[in-house]
């Protein structure tokens, strides 16, 4: 099942075609990853597939309908984003900042219930922060945070999920326990994921799909086992790889 799609999109900043003519369709259970060199719009990109930026051209279609036309309250309860960075402009602690991401699925004069209460427990608990609930945002660590914002996330449970670098400020073993928790939870619960990464290598482990962005406009879609080899990542980063085969799978190094 399609969840999102793209029809001739075009995405354009300042001066930069990040792409044109992007037919993408993400299905339930597919985690795509957009690959690109710094500057290439990978973050603009994510953006407008959220509907937070108006496209160039083209449609984004979320559960078949023209995303731009549906109210922000059924998209939030649809699709959810993981931004860059976190900001925290009022105090709050760790249970209640999780608990927003319950507010898409309440009514307009709504309180969290039992149930909601019980998923914000669960996401924390997945992502090992159940003993820190009644901290104040304020007093954690920069990877704390980040696994804060994920749990958020999961909280919300998204049909499709836009996240954008999820693996910043975490340690090598965070970075892998995260990915490992985001790709169960998109096979038990037949959700998509489209993840913006730096590290070709966390791709190559973790997402099914890949979409390169040049930079020019010209994009490269495909299964990861099709489009991940030496000559187009060598075209994609404008720098010499190679390759090596892992036990889970092939692995690229800087040449």
């Amino acid at each position: 099942m399609t969840l999102l799609e793209t029809r001739q999109l075009g995405v354009q900043v300042a001066d930069i075609r990040i792409c044109q003519d992007l037919n993408l369709k993400i299905e339930a259970g597919q985690c795509w990853g957009i690959l690109g060199r710094n500057g290439a719009g990978k973050t603009t990109l994510l953006h407008t597939l959220a509907a937070m930026r108006m496209p160039l051209e083209g449609q984004i279609a979320l559960d078949g309908g023209d995303i731009n036309q549906l109210p922000r309250h059924q998209i939030a309860q649809r699709l959810g984003v993981l931004f860059q960075d976190s900001e925290d402009p009022f105090p709050a602690t760790v249970m209640e900042t999780a608990l927003i991401g319950r507010h898409p699925h309440l009514g307009r004069w709504g309180w969290e219930g039992p149930d909601d209460h019980k998923s914000a427990r669960d996401a924390l608990s997945a992502l090992n922060l159940d003993d820190m609930a009644e901290r104040q945002v304020s007093t954690l660590s920069g990877g704390e945070r980040r696994r804060l914002a994920i749990a958020t996330l999961l909280t919300q449970n998204p049909a499709v999920a836009l996240l954008d670098e999820p693996t910043n400020h975490l340690d090598l073993n965070q970075q892998i326990a995260v990915l490992q928790l985001l790709q169960r939870r998109l096979r038990n619960e037949g959700q998509a994921m489209l993840l913006v990464l730096h590290d070709v290598n966390l791709a190559m482990r973790f997402c099914d799909q890949l979409l390169f962005l040049f930079g020019d406009g010209e994009t490269l879609q495909g299964p990861t086992t099709e489009i991940a080899n030496e000559e187009n990542l060598m075209r994609l980063y404008n720098h010499p790889l190679m390759e090596m085969q892992t036990p889970h799978g092939s692995a690229f190094l800087p040449g």
